[in-house]
């Protein structure tokens, strides 16, 4: 059995391989991608999802593909399902730093933060604080409510936020994904967190912000599909709500002439959350080892992902 992986994964993966496997390690994209034509297993994963997806195409006999990356956006699920690939994420691996880094917006954006910097920056000393709102007593929807959202949602409630998730099927504790729509009007803080599918996308219209309260903000930790960007700006610009705290938008990197960078009340972080840490890495090799294991043993994988429904 042929199992292609990236050679930076050596150290961690290599004492922890079982025996008999035919293992080759590359070193850059040309590489896999010529190697990745007769691989019965593969970790592809490379930061330019064109390439990325270009080298998982190149995978024909795949069994198994292991990726770190949480969504699956680039690639073409429908030729995944053709040729039987079974495909495991990295959900997870960041989900932490992610979480932390959503609640980092809401402090950002309660406490204006953005602008404490931007003072400090021009040596000024301001006598009034930018921001006055206080996590303490508000409420939040946090729309995604799986390993990252459930984090973010133990976080808030250290900060005596009262939280609502949304799962699909409206789980125990949770709302389901048809009913939050209805309640929008009652929370002051809507975290994203979900994947990107038909279903998802441009979830946050016209509509939607219109039903918020003018004082609520958004914090995007998901995907930047998530949200139908010009209603955002229209909204924001003409204080519908109150404000957006980005991690993710459509297209990254965002162009530089782009309105979301001028448009007021938008905090951007340029989808930085996932990677403010130094741990990531090794938590994907020590899933693909255990996974791995489980393949050969025939045993349910971890983070296996439903390629029909994309996550």
């Amino acid at each position: 059995m042929k199992v292609l992986l990236p050679a930076l994964a050596r150290p961690l993966v290599e004492p922890h391989l079982p025996a008999g496997l035919d293992v080759h390690w590359f070193m850059g994209p040309e590489e896999a991608r010529a190697l990745a034509a007769d691989a019965d297993i593969a970790w592809l994963d490379h930061n330019s999802p064109p390439v990325w997806a270009e080298n998982v195409a190149a995978g024909i006999r795949l069994q198994w593909l292991s990726t770190i990356y949480a969504g699956l956006d680039p690639l073409d699920k429908a030729q995944l399902r053709a040729r039987g690939t079974r495909v495991t994420n990295g959900s997870g691996v960041n989900a932490h730093t992610v979480a932390e880094y959503a609640v980092m917006g809401a402090l950002v954006a309660a406490k204006r933060y953005d602008q404490v910097v931007r003072a400090a920056d021009r040596h000024e000393w301001p006598l009034d604080a930018p921001g006055k709102l206080e996590l303490f007593e508000t409420d939040a929807l946090v729309i995604g409510y799986g390993t990252i959202g459930r984090l973010i949602g133990e976080r808030l409630t250290g900060f005596g936020v009262t939280v609502t998730g949304v799962t699909r099927t409206g789980a125990p504790g949770t709302i389901s994904s048809d009913a939050w729509r209805d309640r929008l009007g009652e929370f002051d803080w809507v975290f994203l967190a979900a994947p990107a599918t038909p279903e998802s996308r441009a979830m946050i219209g016209t509509a939607e912000l219109q039903a918020m309260k003018p004082s609520a903000w958004i914090v995007n930790v998901g995907r930047g599909e998530l949200i139908d960007q010009d209603a955002l700006i229209e909204a924001v610009t003409k204080r519908r709500i109150a404000g957006a705290f980005l991690d993710t938008v459509t297209p990254e990197p965002l162009p530089p002439e782009h309105p979301l960078w001028t448009t007021p009340n938008i905090l951007h972080s340029m989808h930085l959350s996932g990677r403010s840490q130094t741990r990531m890495f090794v938590r994907a090799a020590q899933l693909f080892v255990r996974n791995l294991h489980a393949f050969l043993e025939g045993q349910p994988l971890e983070n296996e992902v439903d390629l029909e429904a994309g996550y």
